[in-house]
């Protein structure tokens, strides 16, 4: 054949076919080498059992280890196995953050035997388009100084920059003025990402105080009136406990700790930040209420409080000690956390087995402030992993007036859930400060996507309230929905709870 080509060109093709087995021979002596050395290393150290019995073969078991959560995710799982959340609820919260045809064909795929699901009760006669209402805004602290109108019942909940990243907390910021919608700063205090967007903005204090207190960490007056002094933050959440970590305070870990996160907490720069488990002034309800006080009065804006119920007999010691001081000393609104709820880094222990759910938790506040008479006093907010239709009408159904979400919301920006939030690698840019990362997360088309998750949410909530017959969400009550019980048969929320909420 080499005599029907050129010299040249047959001299060429040898060569670079010499080069070619050279390399092959280098590449193969190479994985040789490399193997030998793997194997020494493995037979000699003693930390992994599996790499010393089982020399180089061996360390493909934790390569798949780490890989089998997102091949599980993709080729594995069905659509309602995952946990927390599994692909049927992403891809609808993905659709409807794209604002495409959320609707599906054949039927459910939801298990509607299933102990715990919930069903709404249909009416005969729904409520026509002509008919239907929009939704009321809801006065939170009638009697501040400054009382807030708040015209959603969907908002977004507490999540701190530094825990989210520059342009996260920015599409979150633009979407939620879209949306008419507040956002919670978290408990890492007030960056100018929150005000860039002009929305109506909730200040958490945390544990920690960040971004309002002192040198030695308590809080601080002045610097509460200077959050205060916003226009669009409307209210003050303090936080006692977080439904993912109750007992536990915020962690940050030392690589998310920037010049400028500190500067915006207040503490020093690169070192890890982990909040007290409790306020330390806050030793019982007085104290707690004497803060609510101290808070409302220096900032002149409604004063909530944050917790995850735990035990019951809680409340009625706080609520009894409200009924001791006047109606006056309560807070404006409570923010119900259920232990399902989300964080970006918690113990398992405390994740996995501490606090109520919110399907438990939240019908005995709401009972509890009807039987203490607070019911019209204090509004009550609900969060943990109410990110669909469903799980929002239900909760207003058994007496929430407002749900807030944030992992919903992250969806919204494109999280895949790919379980990286306490790491920096976050590969869609939601909760990492690796600038190469966040760049994939463009603010103002991710900003688009709240407005539209919250939008399509805000609606499909409508529709199932259209089709039990009312005209608006804020009117559904108990009896609009079912719980499917352990014999199969579903049990009406009137009757499960024994009280209907006002």
């Amino acid at each position: 054949m080499s005599s029907l080509l050129p010299e040249g060109i047959s001299s060429l093709l040898f060569t670079a076919l010499e080069l070619m087995a050279a390399f092959f021979i280098f590449t193969v002596g190479t994985l040789a080498v490399v193997v030998l050395v793997m194997y020494v290393i493995d037979r000699n150290q003693t930390q992994q059992a599996i790499r010393r019995n089982y020399p180089v073969i061996g360390r493909f078991r934790y390569l798949f280890e780490h890989v089998g959560e997102f091949f599980r995710q993709y080729f594995f799982a069905m659509d309602r196995e995952e946990l927390p959340f599994n692909r049927a609820q992403r891809s609808w919260v993905y659709r409807a953050a794209k604002n495409i045809d959320s609707t599906v064909a054949f039927g459910s795929t939801k298990d509607l035997s299933k102990p715990g699901s919930i069903i709404f009760v249909n009416t005969a006669y729904p409520t026509l388009e002509q008919d239907a209402a929009e939704t009321a805004p809801l006065v939170i602290g009638p009697d501040c100084p400054h009382p807030f109108n708040a015209r959603s019942i969907i908002n977004i909940s507490g999540m701190s920059y530094g825990a989210l990243s520059k342009p996260a907390v920015q599409a979150l910021s633009r979407g939620a003025k879209m949306a008419g919608c507040w956002m919670n700063t978290g408990e890492g205090g007030l960056s100018p990402w929150h005000l860039e967007g002009g929305c109506d903005i909730v200040f958490q204090i945390g544990t920690a105080k960040y971004g309002v207190r002192d040198a030695e960490g308590r809080l601080s007056p002045e610097k509460l009136r200077q959050i205060a002094s916003h226009d669009n933050v409307r209210m003050f959440e303090i936080k006692l406990s977080q439904g993912a970590k109750p007992g536990k305070g915020g962690i940050l870990p030392a690589a998310k700790v920037s010049a400028e996160i500190a500067a915006i907490r207040g503490i020093p720069e690169g070192q890890a930040s982990i909040s007290p488990n409790r306020h330390p002034e806050i030793t019982c309800a007085d104290d707690l209420l004497d803060m609510v006080a101290q808070v409302r009065t220096t900032t002149g804006k409604p004063t909530g409080i944050k917790f995850v119920l735990g035990s019951p007999e809680w409340l009625d010691e706080l609520f009894g000690a409200i009924g001791r001081r006047g109606l006056d000393s309560a807070p404006d609104f409570v923010t119900l956390d259920s232990a399902d709820g989300g964080t970006g880094a918690a113990p398992m222990s405390l994740i996995d087995d501490v606090g109520l759910p919110i399907r438990e938790s939240l019908p005995i506040l709401v009972d509890k402030l009807v039987a203490h008479g607070l019911r019209e006093r204090i509004r009550v907010v609900c969060s943990g992993k109410l990110i669909t239709p469903s799980a929002v009408a239900t909760a207003i159904c058994v007496g929430a007036d407002f749900v807030v979400s944030a992992r919903g919301f992250m969806f919204s920006l494109g999280c895949i859930q790919a379980l990286q939030c306490n790491k920096n690698t976050c590969p869609t840019g939601v909760t990492t400060h690796d600038p190469r990362l966040q760049k994939g997360l463009d603010p103002t088309d991710k900003s688009v996507r709240v407005y539209h998750y919250h939008h399509n949410l805000q609606h499909e909530v409508e529709v199932i309230a259209h089709s039990c017959g009312v005209a608006e969400p804020r009117l559904l009550r108990r009896h609009h929905a079912r719980r499917v019980m352990e014999n199969g048969h579903s049990l009406s929320l009137d009757q499960l709870y024994q009280r209907e909420h006002l």
